[in-house]
């Protein structure tokens, strides 16, 4: 198994809080990532609750959970059982009196939105979340490693099992398998009653405007459904973690603000798969390049950076970055994704910096080494600048809640 930057947060977490919510998509390596820490302690006991087996042990679960006091206790898919959530408070409470701060639970989340909503009602001040995204380059490449390592996670995404294939086509194969499961089993194992073939088409819609302002109209129109049915499928999307919206941002700089979102499918293998792209070659003949490379590098950027809010930036007279992250002590740092070896700066990003007032302004792109560029501008290659904005995240200290993009 590669080590997971989220490890050693995710342990760090169980000695400050009475319950952990690690969550992400289907296949990251969430349950992986669980028993190796339950393998830590010597009595952890795991539940997955996708199990009927698991489900029954749970019949009653207060007098279970009271039997299994003084252990860390992991539940798996815990958005299966929403009833849990106000057992677990009372649960933590009384373990709480007995002397047992933190570490009490590890609940397993793939649908965000589900289980965000239950905690917060319930576990109010007693949960913190974390986010296991798939791969980041930071996690498989070593920061001298060649634009061609980089493309190979760029075309596969990160996904682990996408990425660990032994073959292009098998990890092609290994995506499209993992889309048909999302649509016919996971999906309506949640509840919702959604078409597999509407919401394939609005997911592939997706993937060729990736990176584009969200327009639910237009969507609407093309898949002869109403605007709330669209933005329900999107909301539903991005509480799995599979969509991120990321929002305009907003202030009042005396400009005129683009303020719809943009929309991207968050791993770049999927949005590859999603267009039938099975080669890098393929892939940069198609006009989703460019969008696809940058939808690619805010991930590792973001994913870098948990605790500062992230938006893109555009007025009407066309200012714009494509990333702007702001830090909890004010900094502002604002980014433009170039698929350039040889990357130029637009007009545009100038005019946003000085609007924004940002502290640090960066290209990033392709590049074999960092260098600088006039007006202070800084060009990076995605690894660098991830590792760039993890160090400023730990100089600030990391939050105690992990707020997901959504």
């Amino acid at each position: 198994m590669h080590p997971r930057l989220t490890q050693s947060r995710l342990a760090e977490l169980l000695t400050q809080f009475p319950a952990v919510a690690l969550l992400g998509p289907r296949q990251t390596g969430k349950t992986t990532l669980a028993l190796l820490e339950a393998k830590r302690r010597e009595n952890a006991l795991y539940l997955d609750l996708e199990l009927p087996s698991a489900q029954r042990q749970l019949d009653d679960p207060e007098a279970f959970l009271r039997a299994h006091r003084k252990r860390l206790v992991v539940l798996d898919e815990v958005q299966r059982k929403p009833e849990l959530f106000a057992i677990l408070r009372s649960e933590i409470d009384m373990r709480r009196q007995e002397g047992e701060t933190a570490g009490q639970f590890l609940l397993l989340g793939s649908a965000s939105g589900v289980l965000l909503n239950q905690a917060s009602e319930s576990l109010a001040g007693r949960v913190a979340y974390l986010e296991l995204t798939p791969f980041q380059a930071r996690e498989l490449l070593e920061p001298s490693a060649s634009a061609d390592d980089l493309s190979a996670l760029w075309v596969r995404g990160g996904f682990p099992l996408s990425w660990l294939a032994k073959s292009a086509s098998a990890s092609l194969a290994w995506r499209d398998a993992f889309i048909t499961t999302y649509l016919e089993r996971d999906i309506p194992a949640l509840g919702p009653r959604i078409p597999s073939t509407t919401l394939r088409r609005l997911w592939t819609m997706l993937a060729h405007n990736q990176g584009g302002l969200l327009n639910q109209s237009q969507l609407a129109a093309s898949l002869a459904i109403n605007g709330q049915t669209v933005a329900r499928y999107i909301d539903l999307l991005c509480d799995l973690m599979l969509v991120r919206r990321l929002a305009a941002w907003h202030g009042n700089v005396g400009k005129r603000l683009v303020r719809a979102p943009k929309i991207y499918v968050r791993d770049s293998g999927l949005v590859h798969s999603l267009l039938g792209l099975a080669s890098i070659d393929s892939l940069l003949a198609h006009p989703v390049a460019g969008a696809s490379w940058e939808g690619f590098v805010i991930e590792q950027l973001i994913a870098a950076v948990p605790d500062a809010t992230a938006s893109f930036y555009r007025t009407t007279h066309g200012a714009e970055a494509d990333l702007v992250l702001e830090f909890r002590n004010g900094d502002t740092w604002i980014v433009e994704i170039k698929r350039s070896s040889a990357p130029t700066v637009s007009k545009g990003f100038y005019s946003a910096a000085i609007d924004l007032g940002a502290t640090r302004k960066w290209v990033v792109a392709p590049v074999a080494e960092s260098y600088p560029m006039r007006d202070g501008i800084e060009v990076h290659n995605p690894l660098t600048a991830a590792s760039m904005l993890a160090q400023q995240a730990n100089s600030l200290g990391k939050g105690e809640l992990f707020v997901m993009g959504r």
